[in-house]
């Protein structure tokens, strides 16, 4: 791979892994260039991360261009643009984002440690206040979670359905069954489909997956950006939320390109419809719980048996594999259980938990899932057989981690400017909005999002 200046090592090392887990040919990587300089404040190579996962993404794109057209695009990824995009790429005119997170969530002092309360969604939230028995108020939860061991409170959060988790070292992680498991499992579980319908293309060079057609079953936030960067080379995504759903603070960010609508999965007719768009579509990506689909009679089985040659990429947080892959989990709550938050913590001489800069867990994971879709895509038009594959923010921080840097770094990231953004102006469901400019691009096929933002439910359940 050719670049502006010398690559640094945990560049070469994310861009090896992340490719090698596609089963990419490595002499696709001397395609990828990778200009400026720069890097965000952390323990971990953050901005190297950032780019790394932009460029396979991209790579991807160009490995497909190569099987339909004969031509190898090269591929150029910004890796300044690539860390804002991890932040947020949206800029409001004239109105603002929520607030990102709910008043009660975040980190507290138990009284061993800390541990961080994600309570975003109104059911995650009741169930820390239930098992805390204190009111919805910071001051309150605090002086409540003091009274409790960090990993006793944790499991009685997760028990009610709740979403929590204990700051651990790196070392507690890694001897820890659930760390154990992750760290064996592969950055991609992959297998192969049954054989489908022979495949053809109907895109093209400019607009690569024109004619695919995404079903996306993600939220909050790695599915979203996956399927954000497939809509932005032409696929027609579809996403689907259940009814009452809404992500407030993230959805403005991570719906551009992308038709919203919703159905209830527990209800048979709405089911059915479901079945009828899967049938229909090339590539699912989605983000449930391990065992969540196969409870609502949507399997991996009788996925197959509806669409053989479907494209199924799917997430977990903790893993697939080990005592809590079944367990609800976010990117802040994967950094405090694998050490990075502890880390981070050290590195800085601060007395609490010192996260990522951005959440580059979802970001990276997110950017592997669209690869995995578009090289999924690639072998399809080969062999005409569907494919399976995992992820999780779990084996992605696993990665993150094998990369620290000096902290603070030498050569911190110029922040966000005007001219980082493109010109246009995005009509989004909120109001008028400016969106970075690309972090890569693919020489001959900009990416360019058709639609922009809109509100979840604001489409019908149907393929255009």
């Amino acid at each position: 791979m050719s670049n502006d200046q010398h690559m640094p090592a945990a560049m070469g090392h994310f861009l090896g892994e992340f490719w090698q887990a596609l089963a990419g040919d490595p002499e696709q990587l001397l395609r990828l260039r990778i200009s400026a300089q720069g890097s965000l404040p952390s323990v971990f190579a953050v901005t190297d991360f950032a780019a790394a996962a932009v460029g396979v993404a991209h790579l991807a794109v160009s490995e497909l261009l190569q099987q339909v057209s004969g031509t190898a695009p090269q591929v150029v990824v910004d890796r300044r643009l690539a860390s804002l995009w991890f932040a947020s790429s949206l800029r409001p005119q004239g109105w603002a984002l929520p607030a990102q997170w709910d008043a009660v969530a975040g980190d507290y002092q138990t009284a061993d440690g800390w541990i961080r309360l994600h309570t975003n969604a109104p059911h995650h939230r009741d169930a820390a206040l239930a098992v805390l028995g204190t009111r919805a108020d910071r001051d309150a939860v605090a002086k409540a979670v003091g009274r409790w061991q960090a990993s006793a409170l944790e499991s009685a959060i997760v028990e009610r359905q709740g979403c929590a988790a204990a700051m651990r070292t790196a070392r507690q992680w890694a001897v820890h069954p659930q760390g154990m498991s992750v760290n064996a499992e592969p950055l991609l579980h992959r297998q192969r489909g049954p054989q489908g319908a022979p495949a053809t293309w109907a895109g093209s060079v400019e607009r690569p997956l024109h004619g695919i057609r995404v079903l996306d079953l993600t939220r909050i936030l790695a599915g979203p950006v996956a399927t954000r960067f497939l809509a932005g080379f032409g696929a027609q995504v579809l996403r689907i939320d259940p009814y009452g759903w809404e992500e407030p603070g993230t959805v403005p960010e991570v719906v551009l390109g992308k038709r919203c609508a919703r159905l209830d999965l527990r209800a048979p007719a709405d089911r059915r419809t479901f079945e009828q768009l899967l049938i229909q579509a090339d590539v699912l990506i989605h983000g449930y719980r391990a065992d969540a689909l196969a409870h609502l009679g949507l399997g991996v089985e009788r996925r197959r048996e509806l669409n053989p040659g479907l494209v199924d990429i799917s997430l977990d947080a903790y893993g697939w594999t080990g005592p809590w892959r079944e367990r609800r989990g976010f990117d802040s709550l994967v950094q405090m259980s694998s050490g990075i938050a502890d880390a981070g913590m050290r590195a800085s001489g601060s007395d609490k938990p010192v996260p990522l800069p951005v959440q580059a867990l979802d970001h990276a994971t997110g950017y592997l899932m669209a690869a995995a879709a578009v090289s999924g895509l690639s072998q399809r038009l080969v062999s005409g057989h569907g494919s399976q594959m995992q992820a999780s923010l779990a084996r992605s921080a696993r990665l993150l981690m094998q990369c620290p840097v000096d902290f603070p770094t030498a050569h911190p990231l110029t922040p966000v400017q005007s001219a980082d953004f493109a010109p246009h102006i995005e009509h989004s469901a909120w109001g008028p909005a400016q969106r970075l400019k690309p972090a890569g691009q693919v020489q001959g096929a900009p990416t360019r999002w058709d639609l922009a933002a809109c509100a979840l439910g604001s489409s019908e359940a149907t393929w255009l």
